[in-house]
């Protein structure tokens, strides 16, 4: 049977004052050709399928036509988790109905999807809490689908009946895991774990998770969670998650982060985006083609010496989303800005780079260190133009528009 990964869709999601609706319609047709063109018999996403618990309606509407139009009315299964960005309720709301079409809707690790038989042939043959085995149209072996949908540590506990404190979660998700695996993944049909978690290669460090991204390795969520934690039985595991591509391990099978489908921050620039379509088969180890995606509109992290540099390079490239920074001796003007924003119509951000220093004596050099938080930087603009700190007031005016932008985002 051929699968088709995919991950962190993120729909919704803008970048700054930018949507990226049109974008995402855009990949989100191309993932359903690669679909399409590729055969595939099951379509797995591994979570994050919206941006926030409340996404906007063209968001969800794009959501549902997507999906159905993957289901192609029930012949092919399509499996959503919910990622650390989903509500779980949401996900779910829908799926008496959505099962009709061979949408399967999953938002708890301890879901449970009651029997149903489709006229096209899609059986669900036996379920447990967190786990599915399904007989697909026109393939003679059964599916069977071990999912573990985004929770915190403390519900991920509770939802899975793991009471013991002292225990790592890591040990306690892998016995949840190996039991179901013992009970029903023989070498009989074909074994995929897909889960939302920050997973790492046993004995490596783990690594950064996204820009911009809500941590799950950190305080209120849940720890990295060690390859070695799979069971034998499983033959591939379809993760969410990470934005880059990236295999985590090769033993005991493939753990594979697909990627989400477009850049979604600068963090991201450049980066090539994939579905993977996995083509098993029971007992044997899985083959894998990455699928790269040429959808939406590419990002660049861009550096100039001058404006007028910035301005010949804009115009060259005029349907990207670029950050931009200018190495100036001072803050840029209102008239080289207005000349960049002329130029363009995807900048995203302007980032001036001081080459000299901010004060009448050039010999004390200084240049922005981006590294310093907005309210650093924003104490340091306030410093140069009136030669004087902000005060405390203003301080604290400053955080709440920063509170109040960081709600709307």
């Amino acid at each position: 049977m051929k699968l088709l990964h995919t991950a962190d869709w993120h729909l919704g999601k803008r970048l700054e004052r930018f949507s990226r609706l049109d974008e995402q319609q855009e990949v989100l047709d191309e993932i359903c050709q690669i679909a399409d063109e590729h055969q595939v018999d099951a379509v797995l996403i591994a979570g994050d399928l919206f941006d926030t618990f409340n996404p906007p309606t063209e968001a969800i509407d794009l959501f549902y036509k997507t999906l159905k139009r993957l289901s192609l009315n029930g012949k092919r299964l399509v499996v959503a988790i919910a990622g650390n960005h989903d509500s779980p309720d949401r996900i779910e709301a829908p799926e008496p109905l959505a099962k009709e079409c061979g949408i399967l809707l999953v938002g708890y690790p301890n879901t449970f999807i009651h029997p149903f038989e489709l006229s096209s042939g899609l059986k669900l043959l036996n379920a447990d809490k967190g786990f599915i085995e399904i007989q697909l149209p026109e393939i003679r072996e059964p599916l069977r689908l071990i999912l573990t949908p985004y929770a915190n540590e403390l519900r991920l506990r509770s939802f899975l009946g793991l009471d013991d404190p002292e225990q790592e979660l890591r040990e306690l998700l892998q016995q949840h895991w190996q039991t179901l695996a013992e009970r029903y993944c023989d070498d009989n049909g074909v074994n995929i774990l897909m889960a939302h978690l920050f997973f790492v290669k046993q004995g490596e460090e783990p690594g950064e998770e996204p820009e911009e991204e809500k941590p799950i390795l950190h305080v209120g969520g849940a720890q990295a969670i060690h390859s070695s934690n799979i069971p034998p039985q499983i033959q591939y595991v379809a993760l969410g998650h990470l934005h880059r591509k990236q295999v985590v391990a090769d033993d005991p099978c493939p753990m594979i982060y697909s990627s989400s489908p477009l850049c979604y921050s600068m963090s991201e620039a450049e980066q090539t985006k994939y579905v993977m379509i996995v083509e098993a088969h029971p007992g044997e180890k899985v083959s894998i083609n990455e699928i790269p995606l040429t959808s939406g509109r590419t990002l660049y992290r861009k550096r100039f010496e001058d404006v007028g540099s910035a301005v010949d390079w804009l115009k060259e490239n005029p349907d990207a989303l670029v950050e931009l920074t200018i190495v100036t001796p001072t803050y840029l003007t209102a008239e080289e800005r207005k000349r960049l924003s002329e130029a363009h119509s995807g900048i995203v951000a302007i980032i001036p780079l001081l080459s000299e220093a901010l004060s009448d004596t050039p010999s004390h050099g200084k240049s922005i260190n981006l590294e310093n938080s907005m309210e650093e930087l924003f104490k340091s603009y306030f410093i140069y133009k009136h030669n004087q700190p902000p005060g405390e007031e203003l301080i604290e005016l400053f955080r709440e528009i920063q509170s109040v932008e960081r709600e709307k985002g």
